[in-house]
């Protein structure tokens, strides 16, 4: 870990003596003395980062270095900084008294930041000298050979996927199946299934929650995740919203009611409905004491109302009810373990050409046996040597986990489990380690957007450039993806949703190992995490930092020590107590991310100047969904010249001051507030590293101009500014990966006949325009689309060869086809997402060929007012899993082909007459052409 930090640092003076040389004028020298000195210090960090956990005084020493290399980033960054200022400042003629007392000053700052200097380097000095002592050794060859491993490690694919290896639980579902599903009122009422973390409770209750036999069995069913500190109603109206429609008119509702209220309705609910709720991971009695007024119990649950639970504790189920089942699945027997471990550590399981040596399985039998047969400690120990190929490297491992698995036999065994999730970590490259730490941030069982973290990741520097064979260097966040999809095939992370393209769209830490990495980052020092639920109303964040008495994770007994460089805030409700009065003490702050479970209120935004004025080395601020009065951020926003990632995301801010002009580091800017309008001042085309921009619909009424086109680094642009700016300037955004535009115009950028224009970058495209669009030529344009949504008539439409072969995702809504697309969709290679909807297809007849869509996933046809029949041979789309007809009142039955796509899954109906539903429904005429898909849903079909 103190690797990259060091390597982060002196990557960052590197630039700094380069781009910035104006700023440290009478410094330099000594500032490149420093980096030779931090880059001398790199080369022993390698050993010295895999003897830490074996001494104790290496630990130490590391430490030291990690504080040595952010006190170096503080110094040169902050006199970066002054002179920074210093120039804005000096925008005219000063007077002689001015300059002189300038320059007085500037003398005084070069003696200090030279004073500063000297002392770090004195420091690093010390701590080499100390090297022999600890027998630490100075690696060599680092460029060379460990680059081209890690290369080749990063490349690397594994198959390992949690969610789809699940061993051992087919007995453990029809257990619990059969408790919750029964034909009279004498069963169950409350179902729990209970044991220690990481046996797989949780897994077990989704695979129950989601089998057909349960679904068919209850009107509605809810999922209620329960945290450690969760708040009733909060998890009431969760559920109420999965067991009702979860329609805007009840989320009004459920806002205007008292708690009590909201505890009726879904008390009555239950009553009246059969319904399943599952609550995940009741910690304590009291949790149910606060959840139980919004549950029947008992009699008053012979509707049929079902409650299925996870805990670690046998008295929370009996406290709930005395007569419950209670359920506590086995650790996986021998047999189990291994295929699962199987699985996970060897990528070519299933090819039967492949096998292992004796040796390697007697190692792997006895590593896995060390297990004690936990799934979570097997999937984290196969994940962990699915990259290491040789018996020595096994052997080694070997040899490690009995240090951190030698437990007493039998139940005792399963207590090193935190041992085997810390050896995955220790193992981890050093260039993961931060981008793992990271995730600490974020609270427990929080879905992760990953864009949004990517952006993070490389706006906080811990992403280095990759330079490839071509002498091209690999996009930030191209690497940030490569290493958070290494994450998830070592088994850190798992995924939890990904995009029609295959690529992971969001992820999720397991309480086990997010207990991990949360305490690996106070031990790192890496951030610190702030609640509001404990703390004084007249604290500060000042306070909070300096004392460390909140604890949002009650497994970890230490605080970060020493000056921590981020700061994640749990916030709740009113937060103008956690502003502080007083920042000067945490000047060093480079990140501030806030969290709220429902919603944080601010007075007023002049409340955060004095974090603005204080803060001044940020570099990522994320106020995402603080709610205030809907007004102007304070033009001290200006001070933060070294912000790199900035979220005003639902923030109902509506004005931004000329100011936010001077962050030219910006690197992502969400402007996406909540109001369709936000006055912009003419500044955006002055932050020329931008790289992802959010915009509102509207930028305001300034008439004034602005010109975009020298964002040479722009990957993202949602909701270009048709009314600001010129659509050519988009010629000249040749990175271009996603953009959102409103505006006619944009189709005379292909019809240029000055230039060949091509958007070679562009990946995602969504085209909204009043006049007719020419996929055609949009498609010639955007020869790598792999996203495409088009609002609007089309004039003509391509032949398959004129669409790019990548397009996995197509959206078309009012485009008005009179000839059916399908014929050229169908060819197609890679679309896997296909909507049309509302009056994209005017005609009468459909065809989908045999051998059509070869890997369709999902199709959805909806407001298609003309459709009357459509046809499917049988062959075509062979890998549809979800299909979706709405309100297309004139089609009188689904395809006869429906009954040969055995991946069919999921089909739902909405919007249509009674008649079509009868049809389909058990002993209907067409119900033989739909009996095989699990989930038939119905929605408004009754008139």
């Amino acid at each position: 870990m103190a690797k990259s930090i060091v390597d982060f640092t002196v990557q960052k003076i590197s630039d700094l003596l380069i781009e910035e040389a104006v700023f440290l004028y009478g410094v330099r020298d000594k500032v490149h003395q420093l980096r030779t000195e931090l880059r001398m210090m790199e080369s022993y960090l390698q050993d010295a980062d895999r003897k830490q956990e074996e001494d104790e005084t290496v630990k130490n020493w590391i430490s030291e270095i990690r504080e040595v290399a952010y006190d170096s980033d503080d110094v040169i960054e902050a006199y970066a900084l002054k002179g920074a200022s210093r120039r804005n400042s000096m925008t005219g003629t000063l007077n002689r008294i001015k300059s002189f007392i300038s320059a007085i000053s500037r003398l005084i700052e070069i003696h200090q930041v030279g004073s500063h200097v000297d002392d770090i380097i004195s420091r690093i000095t010390s701590l080499t000298k100390s090297l022999e002592t600890f027998g630490i050794r100075r690696d060599r060859g680092e460029a060379s050979s460990s680059i081209h491993g890690r290369q080749r490690a990063l490349r690397r694919s594994y198959s390992h996927v949690i969610e789809e290896d699940i061993i051992g639980v087919d007995y453990d579902v029809k257990i619990l199946e059969s408790c919750l599903v029964s034909n009279n009122n004498k069963g169950y009422k409350i179902v729990a299934i209970w044991g220690m973390g990481g046996l797989g409770k949780t897994t077990l209750a989704k695979k129950v929650y989601h089998s057909t036999k349960v679904k068919q069995n209850f009107e509605s069913l809810a999922w209620a995740y329960i945290s450690q500190h969760c708040q009733a109603r909060d998890v009431w109206e969760g559920i109420l919203l999965k067991l009702l429609s979860p329609s805007k008119e009840l989320r009004e509702e459920l806002a205007n009611l008292r708690d009590d209220e909201v505890a009726k309705k879904l008390y009555q609910v239950q009553v009246e409905k059969k319904c399943l709720v599952v609550l995940d991971d009741i910690w304590n009695a009291d949790s149910w004491n606060n959840l139980s007024p919004g549950f029947p119990t008992g009699r008053l649950l012979s509707v049929g109302s079902r409650i299925l639970l996870t805990t670690r504790n046998t008295d929370v189920a009996l406290h709930m009810d005395p007569t419950c089942y209670l359920h506590k699945p086995k650790c996986l027997d021998e047999d189990d373990s291994w295929e699962l471990f199987q699985k996970k550590a060897f990528p070519k399981y299933d090819d039967p050409d492949s096998s292992i040596t004796t040796e390697m399985e007697k190692l792997g039998r006895e590593m896995v046996g060390r297990c004690g047969g936990l799934p979570l400690a097997i999937i984290v120990l196969g994940g962990l040597l699915a990259s290491k190929p040789s018996f020595y490297e096994w052997d080694t491992v070997r040899q490690n986990i009995n240090t951190y698995l030698r437990k007493a036999k039998g139940k005792e065994q399963l207590l090193g489990v935190s041992e085997v999730l810390a050896l995955s970590y220790y193992e981890l490259p050093y260039q993961l380690k931060p981008c793992f730490l990271h995730l600490a941030h974020f609270p427990e069982n929080l879905e992760i957007q990953t864009k949004k973290l990517i952006r993070i990741w490389v706006a906080e520097g811990i992403i280095s450039s990759v330079q490839n064979a071509g002498d091209n260097e690999e996009a930030l966040e191209d690497v940030a993806q490569r290493y958070l999809t290494e994450l998830v095939e070592r088994c850190m992370i798992q995924v939890v949703e990904k995009s029609s393209t295959g690529r992971i769209r969001t992820v999720q830490m397991h309480n086990l190992m997010r207990d991990l990495c949360v305490s690996k980052a106070y031990e790192e020092n890496f951030l610190d995490m702030i609640g509001s639920r404990n703390v004084d109303q007249t604290s500060t964040l000042k306070d909070m930092i300096g004392s460390r008495n909140v604890d949002q994770t009650s497994t970890l007994k230490a605080r970060p020590t020493g000056k921590v460089r981020r700061v994640a805030l749990y916030l709740d409700q009113d937060i103008d107590r956690f502003l502080p009065r007083n920042l000067k003490s945490h000047h060093h702050l480079r990140s501030i991310l806030c969290y709220h479970e429902k919603t944080a209120r601010l007075s007023e935004w002049s409340s955060m100047k004095s974090v603005f004025k204080k803060c001044r080395l940020l570099r990522v601020l994320n106020l995402e969904g603080i709610q205030c009065q809907m007004g102007k951020l304070p033009k001290e926003i200006g001070f933060l010249i070294h912000l790199r990632f900035l979220s005003l995301r639902n923030t109902k801010i509506d004005e931004l001051p000329n100011s936010i002009g001077n962050l030219k580091c910006l690197q992502t800017l969400d402007l996406l507030t909540g109001n369709s309008t936000v006055q912009i001042p003419n500044v955006i085309g002055k932050m020329e590293k931008l790289r992802h921009l959010f915009l509102p619909e509207s930028c305001g009424n300034d008439v004034e101009k602005w010109c975009i086109s020298n964002l040479k680094s722009l990957q993202t642009l949602v909701n270009f500014p048709a009314e600001k700016c010129d659509v050519k300037d988009l010629m000249k955004l040749s990175d271009l990966r996603k953009l959102v535009i409103d505006d006619p115009n944009f189709g005379e950028v292909f019809e240029s006949t000055n230039t060949n224009v091509t958007f070679n970058h562009l990946e995602s495209l969504f085209y909204v325009s009043s006049e007719e669009i020419s996929i055609l030529e949009v498609s010639a344009g955007c020869p790598n689309l792999y996203k495409l949504h088009i609002e609007g008539p089309i004039s003509n439409f391509p032949s398959p060869n004129q669409i790019s072969s990548k397009l996995a995702k197509l959206k078309l809504q009012g485009s008005g086809l009179v000839v059916d697309p399908m014929t050229t969709l169908e060819k197609l290679p890679n679309l896997r997402l296909l909507e049309l909807q509302l009056d994209s297809f005017l005609g009468k007849n459909m065809v989908c060929s045999s051998k059509g869509f070869p890997q369709l996933r999902s199709l959805v046809l909806s407001d298609l007012p003309n459709l009357e029949e459509w046809k499917m041979e049988k062959g075509a789309m062979c890998c549809l899993g979800k299909l979706e007809i709405s309100n297309c009142t004139k089609l009188e039955v689904v395809p006869d082909g429906i009954r040969f796509v055995s991946s069919l899954k999921d089909l739902e109906i909405r919007s249509m007459f009674a008649v079509f539903r009868m049809k389909l429904e058990k002993g209907g005429d067409e119900h033989y052409k739909v009996q095989h898909v699990p989930s038939l849903v119905f929605r408004y079909c009754d008139y």
